[in-house]
């Protein structure tokens, strides 16, 4: 049975996200959770769920907490027993085989590169979030923050793990790569992609289709996007806002026409759909690609079913041994560029 360590005081809804998530995925998906977190305080949330002992969860006491307000290289520093650092080091020592936080993004990053290290051939680790297309597809962007400044090589290793990755969760057989630009034309973009693009192209064991712009992400032009930090996290967040203004704005639509008995019943169905399909709790969270180790970070209001999601998530990546494919890739022709 896959074990994942999850951080039980990480996320805005701490630790009752947490625990209900957990619980949900220890009864849905043959995974046991270690849920890691002041005990005393985890174990009051567990009991209000009298039949917890009947499944594989069990509790790991961290004396401290990491909150969102605290800088992340000083708390990690200092904070030598908080959930994070001790769910981490669950893995590092092979008790877990993933750890899963909804808790302050950069110290997570931090604690679980420092405690995990990482994969030969990769410079920096990098978030990837996943986003329904068109064509019924997921697509992958990475990075999405975890990198605001990157170098040529780095996008090349982003493009390795990606594929790794949409081929391992997504099941996509030849994904097509594409770098995120202000053009299709190879000569549009910054001097970053100028550099970047030459190198994906020389790789054949990449589907490279070249540039790709912001309006392509969700019509499933490329099946993995590649860019900095920066502009991924940019575009990650415009990209929430929209789906939750629009949302917003159908859900007063569908009031606005709830005397129209039919047609609003027949709306509301499409509206859940709609929901569904861009909810990021479906996604659960965002891997930590290029660790000697699975990490998945979650939004930090994530509630129960993305965190539940999030655990799916480690236990793919772990029962589809997505380090050692990415680091058999990085090792069959793209460390050769990666340098």
């Amino acid at each position: 049975m896959t074990t994942i360590a999850l951080d039980a005081m990480g996320g805005d809804l701490h630790p009752r996200a947490e625990v209900e998530g957990a619980l949900q995925a220890a009864k849905a998906f043959d995974v046991k959770v270690i849920l890691v977190g002041r005990e005393e305080v985890v174990r009051k949330e567990l009991d209000k769920h009298p039949r917890w002992h009947a499944l594989p969860i069990e509790i790991k006491h961290a004396s401290e907490q990491i909150t969102m307000e605290d800088s992340a290289g000083k708390a990690v520093r200092s904070k030598k027993d908080s959930s994070i650092r001790v769910a981490s080091r669950l893995v590092r020592d092979g008790i877990a085989q993933g750890v899963v936080s909804a808790g302050n993004t950069g110290a997570v990053m931090a604690t679980a590169k420092m405690t995990q290290g990482m994969l030969p051939g990769v410079d920096r680790p990098a978030l990837a979030s996943a986003f329904p297309t068109l064509n019924g597809r997921s697509a992958v962007m990475l990075d999405v923050g975890a990198n605001v400044d990157c170098t040529a090589n780095m996008l090349v290793q982003f493009a390795v793990m990606g594929q790794a990755y949409s081929r391992v969760i997504f099941r996509t057989e030849r994904p097509k790569i594409g770098i995120l630009s202000i053009g299709e034309e190879e000569h549009k973009g910054n001097a970053l992609t100028h550099e970047v693009y030459p190198l994906l192209k020389g790789l054949r064991h990449l589907n490279f289709v070249g540039n790709v712009e912001g309006r392509d992400l969700y019509l499933g032009t490329a099946d993995v996007i590649v860019c900095d930090g920066f502009v991924g996290n940019v575009a990650l967040k415009v990209s929430e806002g929209l789906v939750e203004v629009v949302g917003k704005l159908l859900k007063q639509s569908l009031r606005a026409s709830i005397t129209r008995q039919v047609g609003a019943y027949l709306a509301r169905g499409a509206f859940n759909d709609f929901k569904k399909r861009v909810d990021y709790s479906e996604y659960g969270g965002a891997p930590l690609l290029g660790l000697n180790g699975i990490c998945i970070i979650c939004h930090g209001r994530s509630n129960a079913k993305a965190i539940k999601n999030a655990i799916r998530v480690a236990k793919e990546f772990a029962e589809g041994k997505i380090n050692q494919r990415i680091a058999t890739e990085l090792d069959g022709g793209a460390s050769a560029v990666a340098g």
